[in-house]
């Protein structure tokens, strides 16, 4: 897991973060993980695959739709990128 340093953190920011901290039953550290968490990954956003399944409802796509898909898909497993 990554660590990140977080300097010039205004004391009454500082003083807030451990004031919440305590009120949620956790270390500071704990809650500015939590704090860090929700705002990279809100409960709200539309992740890709729900996305594209909604957008192939829309247009009418059906069960048989995609097995045609499956059917026509090039199944050969890709190399591996090479660097040298």
């Amino acid at each position: 897991m990554a660590s990140i340093t977080i300097r010039n953190v205004p004391d009454e920011v500082h003083r807030a973060i451990r004031v919440r901290a305590a009120t949620n039953g956790r270390s500071t550290e704990a809650e500015i993980r939590d704090i860090l968490e929700r705002a990279a990954k809100p409960e709200g956003r539309v992740k890709l695959g729900s996305l594209l399944a909604q957008i192939g409802r829309e247009v009418g796509l059906t069960d048989e739709d995609c097995a045609v898909f499956d059917q026509v898909r090039d199944k050969t497993v890709s190399e591996p990128v090479k660097f040298e």
